[in-house]
């Protein structure tokens, strides 16, 4: 897998973290089932299958015994992810986050409660569960209809989370999608700040399914403009519906001490890495954005009880030194796009229908104005 550093694409000014992942946000943890299997023509309920589901696990224990602050914001509401009535009303986020493909977020849903059944083990305990759950539409490549993702696949991904590098391009979730007329799926990146005298880091993962190919700039080139489909053709050519229908679902990662609010006006600078890119938010797109933060790292999921049942201790960073988060957030959405991009490979889906990767040497050339 080639990144965008590697071919001497710097996005931004700011360094990254060692992995240049959402994982370099310590306790941060990712895994994925990639589905793939079948050639030819489409029959619904038997494939071509080309589809799988990520995991994001905000902490290595489950969420439910120890939440964190989250926020969300909405670009382009034509898309789904699940949980965030609760995450704006409460500030909290109490569960993994999945993503996967638009007919399948209700099974990833049950199997996401499912496990935490089986976490919370046998004494009867009566619990409520809102899982966060993200899809964007991978049926121009996949048997969408078909619903291959099952549970034990949300299952193989919950266990197979860990920290350390991740897969990114036509994996998880990111199996079937597509980005910009080329092969898209999951990328990811990260930055590092020195905020207060303290050392951050934002994380950044993003299911990338957007955009045309017209607008795709990287590092502010018009890259799509130089690779026309003429010269790179667009697996969507014969779609009905309008360039730029996809969809984009970023999750970002802080270790900064933030309150909701905060992680709200992070959630909201992704759109300027989205933007950057030449997204728009266009009316048939899901562009949704959910940010939590790890900094305050002893939040109870249940009021405390006793003489202390008000004293909830929280940190808050001053508002003074946010901005070189937002720079952060900005930074590593604009990567995570282009990594995924990198990060894919080319792929053939139903009815021989294939979407061509953006090769490490079509980009350099078209950065270079070849």
């Amino acid at each position: 897998m080639t990144r965008p550093r590697e071919l001497g694409v710097t996005i931004g000014s700011l360094p990254p973290g060692p992995l240049n992942a959402i994982t370099d946000v310590a306790g941060v943890q990712v895994g994925h089932t990639t589905l793939v299997s079948g050639m030819g023509a489409l029959e619904v309920g038997r494939g071509p299958v080309r589809t799988g589901v990520t995991v994001i696990l905000p902490r290595p224990e489950p969420g439910f015994s120890r939440p964190l602050f989250a926020a969300c914001h909405r670009l382009n509401g034509n898309g789904e992810l699940t949980g965030l009535e609760w995450v704006r009303e409460s500030g909290l986020l109490t569960t993994p986050i999945a993503l996967t493909n638009t007919l399948s977020v209700g099974t990833v849903r049950d199997a996401l409660i499912a496990w935490e059944v089986r976490h919370r083990g046998p004494g009867g305990e009566v619990f409520w569960s809102l899982p966060v759950v993200g899809e964007t539409w991978d049926g121009t490549l996949n048997d969408i209809a078909g619903q291959h993702v099952r549970p034990e696949h949300v299952f193989a991904a919950l266990e197979g989370a860990a920290g350390g590098p991740v897969a990114q391009g036509a994996v998880g979730g990111g199996t079937g999608m597509i980005c910009h007329g080329f092969k898209g799926g999951i990328g990811t990146a990260s930055r590092q700040v020195v905020a207060a005298g303290e050392r951050c880091t934002v994380g950044v993962l993003v299911q990338a399914n957007h955009g045309r190919r017209s607008r795709l700039s990287v590092a502010g080139v018009p890259v799509g403009e130089r690779l026309p489909p003429s010269r790179i053709p667009v697996p969507d050519e014969d779609d009905p519906r309008p360039p730029g229908s996809g969809s984009i679902i970023v999750v970002v990662a802080t270790d900064a001490p933030l309150i909701p609010l905060q992680c709200r006006r992070l959630a909201q600078r992704a759109v300027l890495g989205i933007g950057r890119t030449g997204g728009l938010g266009e009316h048939s797109s899901g562009d949704l954005v959910l940010c939590f933060a790890t900094g305050n790292d002893q939040l109870p999921l249940d009021p405390p009880r006793g003489p202390d049942a008000l004293a909830v201790p929280v940190r808050m960073l001053d508002n003074r030194h946010i901005d070189q988060l937002f720079q952060a957030v900005v930074e590593a959405t604009e990567e995570a796009i282009v990594s995924a991009l990198l990060a894919a490979e080319t792929t053939t889906g139903r009815d021989g229908i294939t979407a061509h990767a953006l090769r490490p040497e079509l980009l350099a050339g078209a950065m270079a104005g070849s």
